[in-house]
């Protein structure tokens, strides 16, 4: 059966976010467990907490395990890879935060697509403030739960403009809903939200802080 384009859409962040949830965790040195809880809770975090905002109990996760199983694949992968070639582990370590950015990134544009797209085909009346919002639940719960639990200060509150690519996605992805269609949309909102994260990281852009 082939594939929709919001199908599409949920592997490729799942697959990103779960990289970078592995990561995480075998740069915190944690057993295969920990990198497998890490993985799971940001690729499929983010999709539960949306889930429950909008009464689907229980989430997806439950309900249709297929991204649970590409997460979990994912994630033993990226450990098995690393710890059949520990020589490749220090040639990973050296670019971490190059890896992570990318993988984060294109899970946070994906998953922001996603929870317009869940959103916009819920019971929301196409309430831009609502969608915006799970939008944005959706992009960055998982990899807010990911840090919690790997005892750092969550992405979203120290990294450049992260959230606020979120947001700008889901809005734009809301927004032109009617008139571009649903994959235009997404494709708009998705692409979006990559381009402020990626203009962010050249240009070095921080919200203020003291």
């Amino acid at each position: 059966m082939a594939l929709t384009f919001i199908s599409w859409m949920d592997i490729i962040g799942t697959f990103a976010f779960a990289v970078s949830g592995a990561m995480v965790a075998i740069r915190k040195k944690m057993d295969v467990f920990g990198v497998n809880i890490l993985a799971l809770l940001a690729a499929v975090g983010g999709g539960a907490l949306r889930d429950i905002f909008i009464g689907r109990v229980p989430p997806m996760m439950f309900q249709n395990p297929l991204y649970t199983i590409i997460a979990f694949l994912t994630a033993n992968g990226v450990f098995l890879f690393l710890y059949l070639k520990k020589s490749a582990a220090g040639r990973v370590s050296g670019i971490y935060e190059k890896l992570l950015f990318w993988f984060d990134t294109l899970g946070l544009g994906a998953f922001t697509a996603d929870g317009v797209y869940a959103a916009m085909n819920g019971n929301t009346g196409g309430n831009l403030f609502f969608v915006t919002f799970l939008g944005v639940i959706t992009g960055v719960g998982g990899g807010v739960l990911r840090d919690v639990m790997a005892n750092e200060t969550p992405y979203i509150f120290v990294k450049h403009i992260y959230a606020c690519a979120s947001i700008a996605g889901a809005v734009a992805a809301g927004w032109s809903w009617d008139f571009l269609g649903e994959r235009g949309a997404m494709t708009l909102g998705f692409g979006i939200t990559i381009v402020i994260r990626i203009l962010a990281s050249y240009r070095k852009w921080n919200l203020p802080s003291i």
